[in-house]
């Protein structure tokens, strides 16, 4: 390595260095904020830096097989439990088949929720799609599988949200690295090659009253200091 690569991949280092400052501090804020009770789920594990990646729709699909309208803070306070976060992933699709006026409503709609993800700790990763008689939803299973493996250098533990058996090949990958992938997805939706190649999983279901949406709370945008999300 010549002095001028390796200078490259210092300061690549130092801006990632970086970006976990703000967003240890930033988790910080949010766990003061949300009213979720320990679960204890992770006693006694050492998880060291966690990076999550949530596949949205799947998630939510999984979330209404159960009743559950959950709240995001809660559910990111729950996954860094014990640990220190890296970063946060949410990952959606954005439908760009409905008529101009229903579409927009929609998406603003949409829009504002994201936003909301984005002040509140979560990097949003969307993809637009129209769906079709044989395409019901966006993959975005590619995204998901590059960031987790690209990643896999600068944490100790991957969290990945997800019950797509498709996935399996990449937390397999991910593993061999030495980190350590837990899956969190509702069992009855959830591919049993993913469950074998990860290192822990977890139930949706036995996790649903830690992150249930409180009926009168709402994704209002809260402004967070040093946020450039």
């Amino acid at each position: 390595m010549d002095i001028h690569t390796f200078t490259k991949e210092k300061d690549k280092d130092k801006f990632l260095t970086q970006e976990i400052d703000w967003q240890e501090t930033e988790i910080a804020e949010i766990k003061k904020q949300s009213s979720a009770v320990s679960s204890l789920l992770f006693q006694g594990i050492h998880r060291g830096r966690v990076a999550i990646f949530i596949d949205g729709i799947n998630l939510f699909h999984a979330a209404l097989q159960v009743g559950l309208e959950i709240d995001y803070l809660k559910l990111l306070c729950l996954l860094t439990e014990n640990s220190r976060l890296l970063r946060a992933f949410f990952y959606t699709g954005i439908d760009i088949s409905r008529p101009p006026a229903i579409r927009l409503r929609s998406q603003e709609k949409q829009q504002g929720f994201l936003f909301w993800m984005r002040r509140n700790g979560y990097r949003v990763v969307t993809k637009e799609f129209q769906p079709s008689e044989n395409y019901k939803k966006p993959n975005l299973n590619v995204e998901i599988a590059v960031d987790m493996i690209n990643l896999a250098p600068y944490y100790d533990t991957a969290v990945l949200v997800s019950g797509d058996g498709d996935l399996a090949y990449a937390v397999n990958a991910v593993t061999s690295t030495g980190a350590r992938v837990e899956v969190v997805s509702l069992r009855t939706m959830t591919n049993d090659n993913l469950i074998d190649v990860a290192d822990y999983f977890i139930d949706l279901d036995s996790i649903k009253k830690y992150i249930q949406k409180d009926s009168k709370s709402g994704y209002n945008y809260r402004s967070l200091s040093n946020s450039s999300v």
